[in-house]
């Protein structure tokens, strides 16, 4: 008995000495485990973070080169150009060429038509004009003939409508929706016409040379609810100009005229009018320009005035350029560019004897009958150069690429 009871005795203590060895390969296997998973987790960690580092430095090389790509086209001139095309079935003596919403807008006497960038024709329309003025705002565009009375409206389809109006036309402008508005001369009075895109009439605006004076230009917002129009009057021995804000929505119904704010000028001139992007417009005046903010009841922002005689202007959406004469041997000329806001972007002697000058497709262009000129919008001279053939128009119609109107013909260039 007593040898029974000592062999459970011994058996229970190799039980309890297993079960003890048991719970501590448990125990290490669970720390092992846990030490595995913390390894498994500092690997993980070390990989992100090397994955992370990696990510970062691809995306800051491509950054890097991106900056310097970007630089380079910023800085870079070039010293020739190469014909892609030239279409030399134009008529280039009567034809215009304006730039409307990627595409080319060309009209004469004859008619009008819409050209892509690889002078292909969209649509045509014929028409019979003396001197046909045109004005484009997006895909909008408005032809009319100076002096006479035909209006005619477009969109990038073709006609969408047109008028015939009582007086002898002076301008028209179109807003990126289509309505128009023109200035018409009615001997000792004057009309100002709104238009809606069909060609019906909107308002008519009667002004006399004494109240409110002359009308000397006339400008619509994009969304066609503002016009605005500058008049000139005498007074005695002043000259006197006034800038009216005309508000053709629910804002100004209640108004007299529909004039929401209005603006006189003593002793200026003020002979153009442009509305700008972001609801902002300018004045351009003989003695610097005024710009004007706001959707609905428009408000002068900042006047920049200079003291030397201004000898041309040119604007587009977010820059605004004057040219002065500069008196060196050197340098004939001074330009200055502004931003919308009022503030001076650079300034620059040029020699360049143009005869015109203007912003297309963010880029200042000059040229005269032998001569072109291009700078970006920092003042960087990309190309200056003489061109075989007389020049009648230039414009840039797309990355490097070049419309340019020759008496020869009309040629769609490549900078290189």
């Amino acid at each position: 008995m007593a040898n029974i009871i000592k062999k459970i005795k011994k058996k229970r203590k190799k039980q309890k000495i297993l079960a003890q060895r048991a719970k501590l390969a448990k125990s290490q296997e669970k720390a092992q485990s846990a030490n595995t998973q913390e390894d498994y987790e500092a690997r993980l960690a070390r990989h992100k973070r090397k994955n992370i580092r990696r990510t970062v430095l691809i995306l800051g090389g491509i950054v890097v080169a991106v900056a310097a790509v970007l630089l380079f086209l910023e800085k870079r001139s070039y010293g020739n150009y190469r014909i892609l095309r030239t279409s030399e079935q134009e008529d280039v003596v009567s034809t215009q060429y304006i730039e409307m919403d990627g595409n080319i807008l060309r009209y004469s006497p004859d008619g009008v038509s819409l050209v892509d960038r690889n002078l292909e024709t969209l649509w045509s329309e014929n028409h019979d004009m003396q001197n046909p003025i045109a004005d484009v705002c997006g895909d909008s565009a408005v032809i009319a003939d100076r002096d006479g009375t035909t209006i005619e409206i477009f969109d990038g389809q073709g006609l969408t409508g047109s008028v015939s109006t009582s007086y002898g036309i002076v301008k028209v402008r179109v807003s990126d929706s289509g309505l128009v508005a023109a200035i018409l001369d009615g001997g000792e009075d004057t009309w100002i016409n709104f238009y809606a895109s069909d060609g019906s009439l909107i308002a008519e605006n009667q002004t006399r040379v004494d109240d409110p004076g002359y009308p000397l230009d006339v400008a619509v917002s994009k969304d066609g609810v503002i016009m605005m129009v500058t008049y000139q009057f005498v007074d005695g021995s002043n000259t006197t100009s006034y800038v009216a804000f005309y508000n053709f929505g629910d804002v100004g119904q209640n108004e007299d005229d529909r004039i929401v704010s209005g603006y006189t000028y003593e002793g200026v001139v003020i002979p153009q009018i442009q509305y700008l992007g972001n609801n902002r417009s300018v004045a351009l005046r003989d003695d610097g320009f005024t710009l004007y903010s706001g959707a609905q009841i428009p408000k002068e922002s900042e006047t920049i005035s200079v003291d030397k005689e201004i000898v041309s202007t040119f604007y587009d959406d977010d820059l605004i350029g004057l040219v002065f004469k500069n008196g060196s041997k050197d340098a004939a000329y001074t330009m200055e560019v502004y931003s919308t806001n009022g503030n001076l972007k650079f300034q620059k002697d040029f020699n360049i004897p143009y005869t015109t000058i203007k912003m297309s497709d963010g880029y200042i262009l000059m040229y005269n009958s032998s001569q072109i000129c291009v700078m970006n919008r920092r003042g960087v001279e990309k190309y200056s150069g003489t061109i075989d053939g007389t020049i009648s128009n230039f414009l840039k119609i797309g990355w490097n690429r070049y419309l340019l109107v020759l008496d020869t013909g009309v040629s769609v260039i490549k900078l290189s």
